[in-house]
């Protein structure tokens, strides 16, 4: 399955979780208390970490893909960083990087 990946930076991480749960019709399947949440639907690939220094804002976009291998980066041609990943090599990267989830992916 290939699904758009968003990765955005937000200041309340809670009142965003109970926002997009309401606007996606589920709930994060990876939640990383006052870190990180990740939301995969049939469309999107939704993660959301805590920035408050930079507050709300749109960090990169991407394809989550099962056939994918490793991690890929490009820029394109205004500028935006996009990601190609496995949900396999989403799902260990948030551990390195937020801790082991509260909430594990599925």
């Amino acid at each position: 399955m290939r699904r758009l990946h968003v990765a955005l930076a937000v200041d309340d991480l809670e009142a965003t979780i109970r926002d997009y749960s309401q606007r996606l019709g589920a709930e994060p399947v990876t939640v990383v208390a006052g870190t990180y949440a990740l939301w995969r639907t049939p469309e999107v690939n939704l993660s959301v970490n805590c920035d408050i220094d930079t507050g709300e804002r749109l960090r990169h976009l991407g394809f989550e893909d099962d056939d994918v291998v490793t991690k890929s980066e490009s820029t394109d041609v205004n500028g935006l960083m996009w990601e190609s990943f496995s949900p396999r090599w989403q799902d260990e990267g948030i551990v390195r990087l937020y801790g082991t989830p509260d909430q594990p992916g599925r």
